[in-house]
């Protein structure tokens, strides 16, 4: 324990029944936004396919990855990195690309197909970070972020999004009143929650609505177009133990080009992400272990869930505030979280729950979630202090915003008499990465700014 600060960084110390207490909170802090994930994804197949998927994505094999793949995490960072591997929402953009996808291969095929080529391609993100990690750990951090600078990867954060902005409001307008409950919850435990209530807003907001839900269902009350607000009869159906559905994936160009541009991002969040983390523990994770094993680590954990068919895993700040708010900053409680994912994962009744929700509960909360990720990109921008004044960073993120939300339907090209789609967020971040290297007058400077450099993770 550092006793100036009463931070733990032993939790043995707190005996076994306080160490499980405190992943399980740890396991809360993840588990609204973690799960929701798969909840959403499936709603795309339901706008696309025009009735529920097969399977598509599941909530069992969502936590599963997730509990796993922070495990794997750990081992990689060696054991050292206070860090919990959640559902990453930055890929739900081509998850709801290729659920739409109707032309070639794609033609009639159904749901649950659909989800294991956008699996695959989220496999091909995954190594992405493997490959980042490397030429990190061969020419350093410096060089490498001339090429992704903030002019680059906010915007492409912000399209990211605004992309998904119609699916929020698809959704919430099946029932605006529950839509409601479910934002308005999460907004006043975001500004004036306390404790552990301020770290979990959207967990909170899942269930106080929820249980609205459940009240007006009893009450008879039925949704504008006249459909139950609730079916119970999948968790009368599903057992109390069970294996996690797994379902390997698939691979093809096109569903491989939808997903693994959005890892540009992502690798971007990483880096942020362990700079938080170093800040809260007081140790700079990102010399010791260092950058490339963190990245390694997380590349590994969203490869290995997109190949069991699982979202991909990205480090979560929801754990980061817990560490802040408990002080115990030891990462055996962070595994013991992982563990508890594991174990909810073998049982069928809490996922067959969960897929009850009712869309307008996932609409309401989209609201929230798809703008703070646009927000997210804004405050990238923001913090770095990006020169809008100037031709060349404007015209960079004019085209960025611009192929990011004009290209609807993407671009369809032929190889090789092989049909290959480029949604409009891998068109918008290729093109951003160009102008940069092509335009004059780079701005980003290692060093120069520095609380800019701190905030996307970078220290001299």
């Amino acid at each position: 324990m550092n006793e100036s600060s009463g931070v733990i960084t032993d939790a043995r110390e707190l005996g076994t029944v306080k160490m499980l207490i405190l992943g399980l909170q740890h396991m809360f802090a993840m588990f609204g936004a973690t799960i929701l994930v798969p909840i959403l994804v499936n709603s795309y197949f339901v706008d696309a396919c025009g009735e529920g998927p097969t399977r598509g994505l599941t909530v069992a094999v969502t936590l599963f990855c997730a509990g796993f793949g922070t495990l794997l995490f750990h081992v990689c960072a060696k054991f050292k990195v206070p860090a919990f591997l959640g559902s990453s929402f930055a890929f739900l953009s081509g998850f709801a690309t290729v659920a739409h996808l109707d032309t070639g291969m794609y033609a009639g095929m159904g749901a649950n197909e659909k989800a294991a080529y956008a699996c695959g391609g989220i496999v091909i993100a995954g190594l992405l970070y493997l490959v980042l990690a490397l030429i990190i750990r061969l020419v350093g951090v410096k060089k490498v972020m001339r090429y992704l600078p903030p002019v680059v990867t906010g915007p492409v954060i912000i399209c990211i999004g605004l992309s998904l902005a119609s699916s929020a409001i698809g959704n919430a307008s099946t029932n605006w009143f529950l839509a409601f409950i479910a934002l308005a919850v999460i907004i006043v435990f975001n500004i004036w929650g306390k404790g552990m209530f301020k770290i979990i807003p959207i967990l909170m907001g899942v269930v106080i609505s929820y249980a609205a839900a459940v009240f007006m269902n009893v009450l008879g009350i039925k949704n504008p177009d006249g459909s139950a607000i609730l079916n119970f009869a999948p968790v009368a159906e599903a057992g109390l133990v069970g294996l996690p559905p797994l379902q390997l994936c698939k691979f093809d160009v096109t569903a491989i080009l939808v997903m693994a541009p959005i890892a540009i991002a992502t690798m971007m969040e990483h880096v942020g992400d362990m700079s938080a983390i170093s800040a809260t523990v007081g140790k700079n994770f990102l010399a010791d272990p260092g950058l490339h094993r963190t990245l390694l680590g997380d590349g590994l954990a969203t490869a290995m869930a997109g190949i069991l068919g699982g979202p991909a895993n990205t480090t979560y700040g929801e754990n980061t505030g817990v560490l802040e708010l408990s002080r115990v900053h030891d990462p055996r409680v962070i595994r013991i979280a992982a563990v508890f994912a594991i174990i909810v994962s073998f049982i069928p009744k809490v996922s067959a729950i969960i897929s009850t929700m009712p869309s307008s509960i996932i609409g309401g909360v989209s609201f929230m979630l798809y703008g703070m990720i646009s927000a997210i990109g804004v405050r990238n921008v923001v913090e770095n202090k990006v020169d809008l004044t100037k031709s060349r960073n404007l015209i960079i993120a004019g085209v960025i915003f611009v192929c990011g939300l004009g290209f609807n339907g993407g671009l369809t090209f032929t190889v090789a008499g092989t049909p290959i789609t480029l949604t409009a967020l891998a068109i918008a971040a290729i093109a951003g990465i160009l102008l940069n290297i092509v335009l004059p007058g780079n701005d980003y400077e290692f060093g120069v700014n520095v609380s800019g450099d701190e905030n996307r993770g970078i220290h001299a």
